[in-house]
């Protein structure tokens, strides 16, 4: 009887909510570093529990048992129902948590489409299993989808040559190619299957939810084709990945395009969002609070990466591998886990300056590339 008590007392308090527009969380506003939050810096909904940002919006965050702990989803309230904005890891407390917000929250009202913004486990992993669940579509950016159905595809397989040497050609030694051999093929061990279709997100197109439309805008970099959601009538922008406002998102090259060029399309994309959305929007994004100052985030990203890219040519005075040039863009030691991210951004770096001319690369008799400035480059 207490826990049946207990029960009908959360429910009534999520109806509340619902009927009311209160938040759960205080409006605190909080400077940090340039930017500000309306619920603080370290605002910390409670797991699953939903929270009005603006007419129509809700916010609900997620945890998770890795070392980024929480995603931040985004329910849309229309008249014929509820647009999700990504998804969470496919993990069973993930589906519990879903399954008390269809019945506490969401009422009557089924899920008419699911948007994730980008391929990655924690936005995409529980995709199939809600359209599967209500019958609805998926959509997503062509390139995210493709892409996420081709890693998944890997679960279970063994790495293939072009990788080993991929990261031979990087510095691995025999005992960090081991391990990688080890964790390839886990991408997809988080993900429920995905739907056999999608609907295609457009750069520029707009939807239409709740009377309002939202701008498709893509940004790459972190991802191949990664979805944000600007609503002008709301001054809102779902950033995904995109724009995150204490960490930065690794953009890092990969074994299935080792001559890739990421951090050119990162730092041109973030400045095209800079000059196209206004800087009076509240930014939500999929990590951390939300905020305001869209394009003082935006510059410190743009400015950051641009420091790394002249302390990484500094590093390049005399011949290195990519895992030589760790010192140069981290401030604390690689090594476990870390290191496949480390290589990657590493990588994307040094292909970065690749493309601008300033430094070159050659192979040696092992198999290994040594990078080192161009005599006639300038520091510049």
């Amino acid at each position: 009887m207490v826990e049946e008590f207990k029960q009908e007392d959360h429910r009534t308090q999520i109806l509340l909510l619902i009927h009311t527009g209160k938040n759960m969380l205080q409006n605190q506003p909080e400077l940090y570093r340039g930017l500000n939050y309306p619920w603080g810096v370290k605002a910390t909904p409670a797991p699953g529990e939903p929270i009005k940002v603006a007419d129509g919006v809700y916010w609900v965050r997620f945890p998770m048992p890795i070392s980024l702990d929480h995603i931040n989803l985004w329910l849309l309230e229309d008249d014929e129902g509820w647009t999700l904005v990504d998804t969470c890891l496919d993990l069973g407390n993930s589906r519990e948590i879903w399954e008390r917000i269809f019945t506490e929250f969401m009422g009557e009202k089924p899920i008419v489409r699911v948007i994730c913004t980008h391929l990655h486990p924690d936005h995409v992993g529980l995709a199939g299993w809600l359209t599967e669940h209500f019958g609805c579509e998926l959509w997503m950016s062509r390139e995210e989808f493709l892409m996420c159905k081709a890693m998944t595809a890997d679960t279970g397989r063994e790495a293939p040559d072009v990788a080993i040497r991929h990261y031979r050609a990087a510095g691995y030694n025999e005992e960090q190619l081991k391990r990688y051999r080890e964790k390839f093929g886990n991408f997809g061990r988080a993900i429920s299957p995905l739907p056999d279709s999608f609907r295609r997100l457009l750069d520029g197109e707009t939807i239409r939810i709740n009377d309002r439309y939202w701008q498709v805008i893509i940004g790459r970099g972190h991802s191949p084709e990664h979805v944000c959601l600007y609503c002008p009538a709301l001054k809102l922008l779902i950033s995904g990945d995109q724009v995150l406002p204490k960490i930065t998102p690794n953009v890092s090259v990969f074994p299935t395009e080792p001559a890739g060029d990421p951090l050119k399309e990162w730092l041109s994309d973030n400045a095209k969002i800079r000059d196209t959305i206004p800087d009076d929007v509240l930014v939500l994004p999929a990590h951390e609070a939300p905020f305001c100052g869209l394009h003082v985030r935006l510059t410190q990203v743009i400015e950051s990466h641009e420091r790394d890219l002249d302390k990484l040519f500094d590093h390049l005075k005399e011949p290195r591998r990519a895992i030589d040039c760790f010192p140069a863009l981290f401030k604390r030691e690689i090594s476990g886990d870390l290191i496949g991210l480390a290589t990657g951004e590493t990588l994307a770096h040094l292909n970065c300056l690749l493309g601008r001319r300033r430094i070159k690369r050659r192979r040696d008799e092992n198999g290994v590339d040594w990078y080192e400035q161009k005599p006639e480059a300038s520091p510049k």
